[in-house]
């Protein structure tokens, strides 16, 4: 019987992406989201709302990449390869 982990395993490209990703620094994604928010307030306060407002957006996905960063650094991909 085949072990949870065995069954989902990940794919070549996800498995590429893990291995760059983990290269990365987690701190690039907490500098570029507080970027993309010092960039937007920029922005904001030179009448540019729109721009402002689509850099601003940048914030959570940097996050969230940075989320993703950390678990890929401590979890690794799948265990199930030796």
């Amino acid at each position: 019987m085949e072990s949870q982990k065995e069954q989902h395993s990940e794919g070549k490209v996800a498995r590429a992406i893990e291995e760059q990703t983990a290269k990365l620094p987690s701190d690039l994604f907490l500098w570029s989201a507080l970027a993309s928010m010092g960039v937007s307030l920029t922005l904001k306060c030179l009448g540019r709302k729109n721009t402002a407002l689509f850099v601003g957006q940048w914030a959570a996905p940097f996050l969230l990449l940075g989320l993703y960063n950390k678990v890929v650094k401590t979890e690794g991909h799948d265990q199930t390869e030796g």
